[in-house]
């Protein structure tokens, strides 16, 4: 009976002890983004943008409305700054629709009816090359926002092939072999495309470093992101290649910032709106406040044809 005595007391006293508890949440800040590249070959593209209220309205509208133009942005390779231009989606230059489709992530025919600006440059002095550090500065009302990024030494793939998978005769992935140098860091980005397709697309996690395969030569496979752009193929088939297919194959290497960057960003990407996802802070390599990132790219290229 004391027990007894004894629990319902201490069951009185928790309920008792109870206390009203408020969070104060720090209100909305709307702050830039910053994507930015440049690659080997490659002029640099900067995006700009801004933060959504994480309790906003989101459509394409409110993506649309959230890009900025008017800013004034500059990239120097330590001898040379160029001022870059202001090129929008509604003035492009012949042929380049497909290329600014893929930049914005909205279909060429309907990009056109759109005010989407990016900065550029046509002046070749400012392309990427290969062991440059490049420095970009954004203005814009009246602050002023930084990065640096570094074109690495590319990495050549060992060996590319196409194999049928499983019980499978006509479609399967592609593989690669990598021997990643053990004394360096390095980071990666794998991309695809068909034979004469205009833009390069990207696999469901094409990013990824050496932090478990430092100094390993070893053997991986990766889908194929176009096969679920194709309505007539089915499901059972989608992600693999079909035998005969010729794809370009796009390996690129990135500097630790960069990658730190897209990776997280990826993983908040495929994990939005799952409850038990673990919660990402995507860092950044800008400084002055802003969001995003200036990353510098090497490729390397390859061809394959897929048969046995």
């Amino acid at each position: 009976m004391k027990n007894l005595f004894f629990l319902t007391f201490l069951l009185l006293t928790a309920v008792s002890c109870t206390k009203e508890v408020e969070i104060d949440i720090p209100g909305y800040k709307d702050l830039l983004v910053i994507d930015g590249s440049i690659e080997t070959g490659q002029p640099p593209i900067v995006l700009l943008s801004s933060t959504n209220d994480i309790y906003s309205e989101t459509n394409l509208q409110a993506y649309l409305d959230g890009f900025i133009s008017g800013a004034t942005v500059t990239v120097s390779d330590g001898t040379t700054t160029i001022l870059l231009e202001e090129l929008c989606t509604d003035n492009l230059p012949a042929g380049t629709e497909e290329i600014a489709a893929a930049i914005f992530g909205i279909p060429a025919a309907e990009l056109v009816n759109l005010h989407l600006c990016a900065y550029t440059t046509f002046n070749t002095a400012m392309f990427g090359q290969v062991g440059k550090t490049y420095d970009l500065t954004v203005t814009y009302e009246g602050k002023t926002y930084t990065s640096t990024t570094q074109i690495v030494q590319p990495t050549a793939l060992v060996e590319t092939y196409w194999k049928p998978e499983g019980s499978l005769t006509d479609y399967g992935y592609s593989w690669a072999k990598l021997a990643d140098n053990g004394s360096q860091y390095d980071a990666y980005r794998w991309e695809v495309k068909y034979l004469g397709a205009p833009v390069f697309k990207k696999t469901f996690n094409p990013f990824f470093d050496d932090d478990f395969f430092n100094g390993l030569t070893f053997e991986f496979a990766y889908e194929n992101p176009m096969s679920f752009d194709d309505p007539n193929l089915p499901d059972e088939f989608k992600a693999f290649y079909k035998k005969q297919d010729t794809v370009v194959i796009k390996l690129s290497k990135m500097d630790r910032d960069a990658f730190s960057f897209m990776e997280k960003k990826y993983v908040q990407m495929y994990s939005a709106g799952n409850p038990f996802a673990t919660p990402t802070n995507i860092p950044t390599n800008i400084k002055g406040g802003a969001l995003g990132a200036w990353a510098g790219y090497s490729p390397w290229y390859d061809t394959l044809i897929c048969v046995e």
